[in-house]
């Protein structure tokens, strides 16, 4: 599977060198990165979830080495729509000490086939695969290579031509962030392209990304997630799942984001902790779910979302993000009496009426490469400056003696130095008028 050029050391994949993850599973091929510990997943029977939190949307590789070759084994599963175009395979980011230096795929592996007509799956094994980076640059540095955001991905091997060992902790904060398919990064262009990443690299801090697919839906086992894991900021952006999956009214979703909240409270009493409300979504600013696929459209070859309820059925409690922003603005301005550290975000800051007039959501309900690029950068813009909730918390505080105060972080990791984030952005679109891969 791999090639004889090098003289190749093969390095065990553990938690050490891994940072994004929760947990990670032991598998028949190697191990399995979750977004999700395992309590947490024992606790869910939704297969949508199960997918989502498997998928590794911000999770990386990230070690220090002199090697000038890479080379990781993956098993990925590929997601394939009966009746649409056939999707591109997952982009995996290589990082040299911050900056973008290489993009690759894997091809084969598995394929989750899935009828959206039928609602029905199907699963057929495949091979595993190599991506391979060669000719990094001599001497010590940081390499992270970040997974496919939106590929299951089984880890089966690493290989390098030099001795790896974890990267040390810089003294960056740890960001958590929980929210839908838009901040797991549907139909953003790389992992490292989604719009917490990009943020997160904006804001100096590193990410750790509970955005699902399909699964901002205020679970009791997330907030316990988020409670437990050490974090210096916290942001939920929640509102789309709930109203696209029509899965509770007006009076639930108010105690829940309440419940929700108090979960978080109970492990973070004092970190800031921002409410992001939803971005502009025109099929359901004012018309209920549950968000259903456009039939036509299929036929067509295209994937389309369309909303199915009414908008009279809002006076029965049904939501709409129009109402699930007032209520949010309404719930933390009440808690924010007591808590001076929780803060809102009008997700229509991140992207309203002007940029859906210039950048339309190409399947209604997901945004394009260039939106997340625009979100990640208004949101660094509204909350890492200087008047914004997350204000001058880049960088944990050093002791004396040099070390950064609190706890060790396997989850956070390293990230993309703030400084570094132009050079990395002209660095991406350099890799991809080149077509390096």
């Amino acid at each position: 599977m791999h090639t004889t050029e090098h003289d190749w050391i093969t390095t065990p994949i553990t938690a050490d060198i891994l940072r994004g993850a929760l947990d990670l599973e032991h598998t028949a091929h190697g191990v399995l990165p979750h977004r999700l510990p395992a309590w947490a997943r024992a606790q869910n029977t939704d297969g949508q979830l199960a997918m989502a939190e498997a998928q590794p949307s911000g999770v990386r590789l990230a070690f220090r080495t002199r090697a000038t070759a890479v080379e990781l084994d993956t098993l990925p599963t590929k997601r394939v729509y009966t009746g649409a175009p056939p999707r591109p395979d997952g982009v995996y980011d290589l990082l040299v000490d911050g900056r973008l230096a290489g993009q690759s795929t894997v091809t084969g592996g598995n394929t989750l086939a899935i009828d959206l007509a039928t609602g029905t799956a199907e699963n057929h094994p495949g091979p595993a695969g190599t991506v391979r980076f060669t000719d990094l640059p001599d001497g010590v540095k940081n390499i992270e290579i970040w997974l496919p955001h939106n590929e299951t991905t089984e880890l089966v091997a690493l290989r390098t031509d030099a001795p790896v060992e974890p990267v040390p902790d810089r003294g960056r904060k740890v960001w958590l962030h929980h929210g839908s398919s838009i901040s797991h990064g549907s139909d953003a262009a790389s992992p490292t392209a989604i719009w917490p990443a990009l943020a997160a690299s904006l804001g100096g801090v590193e990410l750790i990304n509970l955005g699902m697919g399909g699964s901002a839906l205020l679970d009791p086992f997330t907030a316990r997630t988020m409670r437990d894991i050490p974090a210096d900021l916290i942001s939920i952006k929640i509102g789309i799942n709930l109203v696209n999956a029509d899965l509770m009214r007006l009076r639930a979703f108010t105690p829940a984001v309440h419940g929700f909240l108090d979960t978080i409270r109970e492990g973070h009493p004092t970190t800031p902790l921002l409410v992001v409300s939803p971005i502009l979504c025109p099929i359901h600013e004012d018309t209920p779910g549950p968000a259903a696929f456009d039939v036509s459209a299929l036929g067509a070859g295209k994937l389309r979302f369309q909303a199915t309820g009414e908008p009279a059925e809002r006076a029965a409690g049904k939501l709409t993000l129009r109402v699930i922003r007032e209520e949010l603005s309404r719930i933390v301005k009440q808690r924010a009496a007591d808590d001076p550290h929780l803060h809102y975000l009008d997700g229509l800051e991140l992207y309203g009426e002007a940029d859906a007039a210039e950048l339309p959501l190409p399947d209604e309900l997901h945004p394009d490469a260039a939106t997340h690029r625009r979100m990640g950068e208004r949101f660094a813009a509204l909350a890492f400056t200087a008047d914004g909730p997350f204000a001058g918390h880049g960088v944990r505080p050093r002791t004396p003696s040099g070390t950064t105060r609190g706890s060790g972080r396997s989850a956070g990791g390293s990230g993309a130095p703030q400084e570094e984030e132009a050079v990395m952005v002209d660095a991406e679109q350099r890799c991809r008028r080149e077509g390096r891969r």
